[in-house]
């Protein structure tokens, strides 16, 4: 289970000023601050099966590695998101089509190649972002701090991407909102209730709602 907060920020600006945020910086694990380019692909068949089922299927480069990602039963309330997740590291680049024999070994991959039925796989959004990220240790949970400045592509045009996601590791839900409402009220950032994926099937016309 993925449980995260999701927030815009209004400008590059106040980007900066999250990632020099002293509360954060007095937190942070030593060695795990990065910068690193993220750019990954959504897919689908033609018809559009994984979207209609609510599964989200992204291959995205992470920095030096690759990795394939399911995700399925998202909800949000407000900036907090939750939903099912499965991460696979993998080989090359981000390809061109996909495959779900990928997740063969899990159930949830299994469905995927049920409700494809051997069609293609073929990219549906894009998500190109230079994501900068800590991890924070709070006393009570460990999270991860992400800033996304960047773009969705989709054959409809593009969307800007300017956001902070605060992912929870382990730990309290509760902490890990407590600290998202006080950056949010310091930086005059705004509840994100679409995900990143969710955003580009609106501009496709595919929102489910």
């Amino acid at each position: 289970m993925e449980v995260e907060l999701k927030y815009t920020i209004p400008d590059e600006k106040t980007a900066e000023w999250l990632w020099s945020d002293e509360e954060l910086g007095a937190m942070a694990e030593e060695g795990s601050w990065s910068v690193d380019r993220f750019r990954g692909l959504y897919y689908d068949t033609e018809d559009h099966m994984l979207t209609k089922n609510d599964i989200a299927f992204r291959i995205r480069s992470e920095g030096d590695r690759t990795v394939a990602t399911l995700k399925w039963h998202g909800s949000a309330e407000g900036a907090l998101h939750k939903r099912e997740e499965l991460n696979i590291t993998v080989e090359g680049d981000v390809p061109g089509k996909a495959d779900p024999a990928i997740f063969s070994e899990s159930k949830m991959g299994r469905k995927v190649i049920g409700l494809t039925k051997g069609s293609e796989l073929i990219p549906l959004i894009e998500v190109d972002v230079l994501r900068k990220r800590v991890r924070v240790d709070t006393d009570k949970s460990l999270l991860e701090i992400s800033i996304d400045l960047g773009k969705i592509h989709t054959k409809n045009g593009d969307l800007d991407i300017s956001e902070l996601e605060i992912e929870l590791f382990q730990g309290d839900e509760q902490d890990l909102i407590g600290l998202g409402g006080r950056l949010a009220e310091k930086y005059g950032l705004s509840v994100e209730q679409k995900s990143k994926f969710a955003r580009g099937l609106e501009k496709l016309g595919l929102d489910n709602g």
